[in-house]
């Protein structure tokens, strides 16, 4: 009986032999698309909860998160996977020291980001989005781009918004309005935390109002959405769809969904991961923390069985993710 190598063997074989272009900004500086390997476009180290309003530094020793987070970074690295999106937001507890030490010792590839998650009821929010501008924001995350995050000398790779379903409210409006100012200032992708379709398109309607191009979106949660037809109606235009809470006891509705995306012909536009992680601070020994593996050990070997490609799934696990977060401006000059 011939033994078949894991699927994500077969995976960083042909990403060898396939390198996108661009450049990704790491927590350890730039590095080229093509060495981005196997992503994961959406996870998690650390969150804190405790609202905008009282966060603050020392309400968690870095050496205990370090200490529960990183068996599991090197577990994944274990399974294949070489680069790890940390889309922690700042005022919920984005650290990006704690994420170079991270990085440094699991050999992963770690991105941060800048911008601001309005979802929750905005309780994440800084007092100072309702006071400033669209483009004083922009500027605060255009600042961090160009000179490092809290004086830490480490640069954001992309932005992290968020809004609840749609409408959206007066402030979520003005925070993606800022990722567009933004985006035209640096080139990073605006991931967009979101809880359904309707939002989705309200986001993608105000980003091309000042001149993006779909690709510059990223639609986060997209699974959130039920309706199909949105998903398909998204990618065809061009925006980058993610379903990203892969865990086994959701495999088949994340089945469906690939099969879907492949049935329509747009997994070129589909991105996957699993919202994982999450030192809670706060609790006891940081809570659960869950780790990293269920679309190594579950759903990649179910999409085999359904027929997917190691091709197809380069697509999605190499491909998608550089080009997805390469640094460069996307208007609707040029297209997609």
């Amino acid at each position: 009986m011939r033994i078949l190598p894991p699927v994500w063997v077969l995976i960083w074989l042909l990403a060898c032999t396939r390198p996108p272009s661009g450049q990704i900004m790491s927590v350890r500086g730039p590095l080229a698309a093509d060495s981005l390997g196997i992503a994961l476009a959406h996870e998690h180290v650390l969150v804190d909860f405790i609202g905008a309003d009282s966060i603050r530094p020392g309400r968690y020793h870095r050496d205990s998160v370090v200490e529960k987070a990183l068996p599991h970074l090197r577990e994944l690295r274990k399974k294949g996977c070489r680069s790890l999106f940390e889309c922690t937001p700042a005022y919920l507890g984005r650290d990006p020291l704690l994420l170079r030490q991270l990085s440094e010792q699991s050999g992963l590839h770690l991105v941060t980001n800048t911008g601001y998650y309005g979802a929750a009821g905005q309780r994440f929010l800084p007092a100072h989005v309702f006071t400033e501008t669209a483009e004083q924001l922009a500027a605060r995350w255009v600042g961090e781009f160009e000179n490092g995050i809290d004086n830490t000398g480490i640069k954001p790779g992309f932005m992290k918004l968020g809004a609840d379903t749609g409408p959206l409210t007066e402030a979520q409006r003005k925070i993606m309005m800022a990722g567009a100012l933004a985006h035209k200032q640096t080139g990073m992708t605006v991931a967009v935390h979101l809880g359904d379709g309707r939002a989705a398109q309200e986001v993608l309607s105000i980003l091309q109002s000042q001149g993006l191009a779909p690709n510059a979106f990223v639609w986060v949660h997209a699974q959130n959405e039920k309706r199909l037809s949105v998903h398909q109606t998204m990618a065809s235009a061009g925006v980058w769809v993610e379903f990203d809470s892969v865990s086994p006891e959701n495999l088949e509705q994340y089945v469906a969904f690939m099969n879907f995306m492949k049935q329509q012909n747009l997994l070129h536009r589909t991105l996957l991961s699993h919202d994982a992680g999450w030192y809670h601070v706060g609790e006891p020994g940081g809570g659960n923390y869950r780790g990293y593996g269920a679309l190594f050990d579950v759903l990649l070997p179910r999409l085999q069985q359904e027929g997917f490609t190691q091709e197809e799934l380069t697509l999605v696990l190499v491909t998608n993710p550089a080009q997805a977060f390469a640094l460069a401006v996307r208007t609707n000059r040029y297209g997609i």
